[in-house]
């Protein structure tokens, strides 16, 4: 207001031509400050929606609302060939018990719908999210054999459609699944898995829709940085054939597959070493004296009960599988030597009672037929083969009176010398034989123990070899 009145007064005081210059510039001025104001970005009044713009564009460009999408691309027509690709994130884990594997991967499709063409001067694709996947259409490939997939949906769902001018189309997708894997533990821990990946199209037949791997084996990539705590990854490699269901034709499957094989070394350390270790123990009996018996019970006792914790460990974590395994061969190997060395104390024990009998019956028979000869005298003597006595005994008998005795007749006398040379001879004899026979079984309960420290670890060192060589 004090710009207009300060103009009026200066208007009324001035000449005519002058104040219509004045008024002129005044308007242009005031005109150009109205248009700055008004169209300034900072107002935001005046701006053009671009998205909404955009989003028109869009529409008009794909024509989504004018064709049938639930209808494939050349609806009754040839095969639509979906071209695949695979880009494996990780291999996440392999279950052994439930025999089945989980992997996160890429999963790549690409074919081409002319309803989705557009005009473009550049030539430049348009990339959508999964919002537009709803609204078009899409193969329907699905996890042959899976028993859980889903697809990441943080922070949004992980889905990519990219459209390019001739009406091809990228659709791109992460998954997680969970697959069965036909595994053999026939060669349980020395062995190698092949798993499968199967993937094919649940509604649409080979007459429909073609599935391809879309470079080959070169359609399948993997992260250099892959690994398993129990597993080697040695290749993976791509297939493709065709499947056939009785009740609704031949679908094209596609197959990724990828072999494992299993690291030793845990099982060595978990395994293989303690059961040798456990075998070894029990050799320690046959250096141990046979009639230590609570020693040798022991230690055999605690051999066999730590083979059968080893064993019962190593099968809680396996699958019941009916066919034998081969940690199971060696597991039982190593406990039938382990049982066969408590047999061993077993059998020398019940040897050396059997011979303990055996000879105090003998000593018991020995001592009731045995005659007294002492003839009056503290000791007995020999007897020469004449009736005389000899030397020795004659200067034992020093003190003792001699009483004459009675002549007898030579007959008699020669009779009685050989009776007696015969008695004594038999008794060394029958001696002699007795203990011969004694000696000879007590060698035989030593020498058990003896043939035992060659004969077990020699056959065990035996059976490793053979072992080793046909697993290895």
């Amino acid at each position: 207001m004090p710009l207009f009145s300060h103009a009026f007064q200066y208007l009324k005081i001035s000449e005519p031509p002058l104040v219509l210059s004045m008024l002129c510039l005044f308007i242009i001025l005031s005109s150009l400050l109205i248009a700055v104001f008004f169209c300034s970005p900072l107002t935001g009044k005046r701006m053009v929606d671009n998205t909404k713009s955009r989003k028109l564009k869009t529409d008009n460009l794909l024509r989504v609302d004018d064709h049938d999408f639930t209808m494939r691309p050349a609806f009754a027509g040839p095969a639509v060939p979906v071209g695949v690709d695979v880009q494996v994130e990780s291999l996440d884990s392999i279950s052994e018990v439930d025999m089945d594997f989980t992997m996160t991967l890429y999963l790549r499709h690409y074919w081409k719908d002319e309803r989705l063409s557009f005009p473009s001067t550049t030539n430049k694709s348009m990339t959508f999210d999964g919002r537009l996947v709803k609204k078009i259409w899409v193969p329907d490939v699905f996890f042959v054999h899976s028993k859980r997939s889903f697809i990441h949906d943080t922070t949004t769902e992980n889905i990519m459609l990219r459209v390019f001018p001739d009406g091809h189309v990228l659709y791109s997708l992460r998954v997680t699944v969970t697959a069965a894997c036909n595994m053999d533990f026939s060669r349980f821990p020395l062995d190698s898995q092949t798993c499968t990946l199967e993937l094919e199209s649940y509604a649409y037949t080979d007459e429909d829709l073609m599935l391809y791997w879309k470079s080959g084996d070169e359609s399948l990539s993997t992260d250099d940085r892959i690994s398993l705590s129990q597993f080697l990854i040695q290749k993976f490699h791509t297939t493709s054939r065709l499947a056939f269901y009785s009740s609704t034709g031949w679908y094209n499957r596609l197959y990724i597959n990828f072999t494992l094989r299993r690291h030793i070394f845990f099982f060595l350390l978990q395994t293989y070493f303690p059961a040798t270790l456990m075998v070894m123990l029990s050799w320690v009996s046959f250096w141990i004296d046979r009639r230590a018996v609570p020693a040798r019970v022991s230690l055999g006792i605690t051999t066999v009960l730590t083979m059968s914790t080893i064993i019962t460990g190593v099968n809680a974590s396996m699958p019941r599988v009916s066919y034998i395994k081969a940690v199971d061969i060696y597991l039982w190997v190593s406990f039938v030597f382990v049982f066969l060395s408590v047999l061993e104390y077993a059998a020398v024990n019940y040897l050396t009672t059997l011979r303990d009998g055996k000879d105090r019956k003998l000593r018991e028979k020995a001592r009731e037929q045995s005659l007294p000869c002492t003839c009056g005298m503290s000791h007995t003597g020999t007897m020469m083969a004449d009736g005389t006595y000899s030397e020795s005994d004659t200067n034992s008998l020093a003190g003792y009176t001699r009483a004459p005795a009675p002549e007898d007749p030579p007959e008699k006398q020669e009779r009685m010398v050989v009776h007696i040379s015969l008695d004594n001879e038999s008794t060394a004899a029958t001696k002699k034989k007795t203990g011969f026979r004694s000696f000879s079984f007590m060698q035989n309960t030593h020498a058990i123990d003896t043939y035992s420290r060659m004969i077990f670890p020699g056959s065990y060192i035996i059976f490793n070899l053979i072992y080793w060589s046909v697993y290895c």
